[in-house]
């Protein structure tokens, strides 16, 4: 298969490549700071359509993995840049795919499991889950991630793509070995002595 990956140089996008290409596929990324890779990568802005749009045209596979990363302070400038980098980037390729003569198959289009309300009583899910941002005890910066990923998948839904499958990828931290991930942060909260339990009482 042919797979293009937009914003692919992060964690998740790093593990994806490696393991496409090691099977055989061609694999693409698409980057703002292109470097050597054992796959191509293409320069882009992930604001506006352009020349790297031609490597959509018979692609198999589409995976948008671009955004700012969360792993930062909430400040003022760090909020817009997260929002901004989503929803421009998405809305670069949607606009690249509606205007492809092949476009490709299928647009997997990362979102975040973030946009579930806080609950204990069932799991969120595609088909029953409930979207959060309503709770009263929802700290402000709940409320801005959820704002977030709802900016995110309407943008994603802003052209149509009759002839490509799109899937909007809900999830939540992606743990890996790979060194600078979500579990190298973890870690190192851990060994400074800031662990404890998820979700509840240790016991």
């Amino acid at each position: 298969m042919k797979v293009v990956l937009p914003g692919g140089t992060g964690q998740v996008g790093t593990i994806l490549a490696r393991a496409l290409h090691a099977a055989g596929h061609d694999v693409v990324i698409l980057s703002r700071r292109p470097t050597a890779a054992p796959w191509r990568v293409v320069p882009w802005d992930a604001r506006s359509v352009g020349a790297w749009a031609a490597e959509f045209e018979g692609a198999d596979a589409v995976i948008n993995l671009a955004g700012r990363s969360v792993n930062c302070r909430y400040t003022v400038t760090n909020r817009r840049a997260i929002l901004e980098s989503r929803v421009q980037s998405t809305r670069a390729v949607g606009n690249a795919i509606a205007q492809a003569q092949q476009p490709p198959r299928v647009w997997l289009q990362m979102s975040t499991a973030t946009i579930y309300s806080h609950r204990y009583d069932a799991p969120n899910d595609e088909a029953n889950g409930i979207i959060g941002g309503a709770e009263q005890s929802a700290p402000d910066t709940w409320r801005f991630s959820i704002d977030v990923a709802k900016a995110w998948e309407a943008v994603a839904g802003e052209r149509e793509t009759p002839l490509t499958r799109k899937v909007l990828l809900r999830a939540a931290m992606v743990m890996s070995p790979d060194r600078g991930g979500v579990f190298d942060t973890l870690l190192r909260l851990v060994r400074v002595g800031l662990g404890g339990p998820l979700a509840g009482d240790s016991k």
